[in-house]
């Protein structure tokens, strides 16, 4: 680890909050605050990612080490290292929430790769920073294990996120009130390390707009041009062409990402827009979910039960509000609105497109035809109204015979027989209207199964999976961690003495907590 090599660009060209320290205060003028994690008793490494170690250029020989604990525990800093926290506001559930910033992360610095990228190191749950406001900044074991878990798992569908190196017990308790109704218990901490080329996020040009604080907006746009788009700064493009540009790819990259959400059944949770990656990574796994019967209304956040603003199928919707906040709060820097209006436009228009390509590979055809976005939007209905297993049904939907279409291959899929009985005539209509679409598309019989066997995954990280894991670790027993890691791996292939983890929800796991619906608390 000593071999990482820092330039940390964010803290040398940027301003900095000029007291030290985590006092909680508002910072002005500032875009980051220098602060330290604080130490914790006794970390040690339950779990890392071996492909995200050797990306960063560690030696694997260092991961088991009692200072590669020490240093991703936040006790031990590496030389080059300059730890600071972000300053940052947002929009939370559609109110403009002022200041909030890195209240329990915290960044050691930017990385250079033997390939010349740039990694951000990030601890989450290091401590308190001047945005903890009334936390601790620390974060305990189960929402530690499900950002390390969901970050790679992402990864491996295909899907743009944030990465994470490693997840390191801290040896020290800490309390929350998991569900905020006044039952507050001890739970074990852990610190996670999470990478990506950058953590800016939406927020970060909120908080100086809503401030009036023109200059240091502007600086923050054009450095982020200049580090994390280079090719657009490179381009021969100034001004306002330049930055109407770069929020048109801005607005590109967040399409693309919800897109492959909807694809592979993802839930944010809590999508406000502190937790826009302006890279369009996801980013930032609390209350997060995985569909499990399919309906568009489904949120896994508690406090988001009640109006659904952040339920699976308005997902496009919100991206598109929060890009119109960030649009908002970028606008006195143009002359013309008309780039900023033109980015939104394309944000739709890459999502359609984006809808429609997920809708081909889906169900396995050459190309989206118009009668193909209704034909799935008919199946999307009928998954909803049988409480049918959105995973399991896309992925053995390739076993059918078009020759003899039959709802025999999607038995499992269905969690209610009696839903499934009422509904088989209209699933067999479907399915006889899909076959007649097949035998007028051009893909072979194999081609189909491969193409829907390479976009509707096997295996995804199902709640109650993630929950057991945790579980087991609470218990001192870090297995579950990863054997789960290591099926996630690979979310597309069949794994033979796997299948435990490519199964329908159990019962017992309909209203549990962890496995159906989740609180922020972390």
């Amino acid at each position: 680890m000593n071999n990482l090599r820092f330039d940390n660009a964010f803290i040398r060209e940027l301003p900095a909050d000029l007291e030290l320290g985590p006092r909680r205060r508002q910072v002005r003028h500032a875009l980051f605050s220098h602060v330290t994690p604080t130490p914790v008793a006794a970390p040690t490494l339950i779990a890392h990612s071996a492909e995200v170690a050797a990306l960063l250029g560690i030696d694997p020989a260092s991961i088991d080490t009692p200072f590669f604990a020490e240093v991703f525990g936040g006790n031990e800093p590496v030389e080059g290292m300059q730890p600071y926290a972000a300053n940052y506001g947002g929009h939370q559930f559609g109110h403009w929430a002022g200041q909030l910033g890195d209240g329990r992360a915290i960044s050691l610095g930017e990385t250079i790769n033997a390939a010349g990228q740039r990694w951000e190191l990030q601890l989450k749950g290091a401590g308190p920073t001047p945005y903890s406001r009334d936390a601790d900044g620390r974060a305990v074991l189960r929402s530690s294990v499900r950002e390390f878990l969901c970050s790679e798992a992402m990864h491996h569908l295909g899907v743009p996120t944030t990465r994470a190196l490693s997840l390191v017990a801290t040896g020290e308790e800490v309390v929350r009130d998991m569900f905020y109704d006044g039952n507050p218990r001890a739970e074990p901490g852990a610190v996670v390390c999470r990478v990506a080329p950058s953590f800016l996020r939406f927020g970060n040009f909120e908080l100086p707009a809503a401030r009036g604080d023109l200059p240091l907006l502007e600086q923050l746009v054009d450095f982020t041009i200049r580090r994390d788009f280079a090719a657009l700064a490179a381009g021969g493009l100034r001004g306002d062409e330049l930055r109407g540009a770069w929020f048109r790819e801005v607005c590109e990259r967040t399409a693309e990402m919800v897109a492959h959400w909807m694809r592979v059944g993802f839930v944010h949770g809590v999508m406000n827009t502190d937790n826009m990656s302006i890279l369009g990574l996801t980013i930032d796994y609390g209350p997060y979910g995985w569909i499990d019967d399919y309906d568009p209304d489904w949120t896994p956040n508690t406090t988001d039960a009640q109006g659904r603003r952040y339920a699976f199928g308005r997902q496009a919707e919100i991206a598109y509000w929060n890009l119109s906040k960030l649009a908002g709060a970028l606008a006195p820097l143009f002359a013309d609105p008309g780039p900023l209006h033109a980015g939104l436009e394309h944000f739709i228009d890459t999502y359609g497109a984006a809808e429609r390509r997920n809708t081909a590979a889906k169900l396995g055809l050459a190309e989206c035809r118009d009668g193909d976005m209704e034909l799935m939007a008919e199946l999307q209905q009928l998954l909803h109204a049988a409480e049918v297993d959105m995973t399991l049904f896309f992925r053995h939907l390739a076993d059918i015979d078009p020759a003899r279409p039959s709802l025999a291959p999607l038995s499992d899929a269905f969690y209610d027989a009696r839903k499934r009985r009422d509904a088989t005539p209209a699933f067999d209509d479907w399915l006889a209207r899909y076959a007649a679409r097949l035998h007028h598309d051009p893909l072979r019989d194999e081609q189909r199964r491969d193409l829907m066997r390479s976009t509707n995954p096997r295996y995804v990280l199902r709640n109650y999976l993630a929950q057991q894991a945790i579980e087991r670790a609470e218990k001192g027993d870090p297995g579950g961690i990863h054997e789960l890691l290591d099926v996630l791996r690979r979310p597309y292939d069949d794994q033979p003495g796997r299948e435990a983890c490519a199964r329908r929800r159990p019962d017992w796991a309909r209203n549990r907590a962890g496995c159906s619906m989740l609180s922020c608390s972390s």
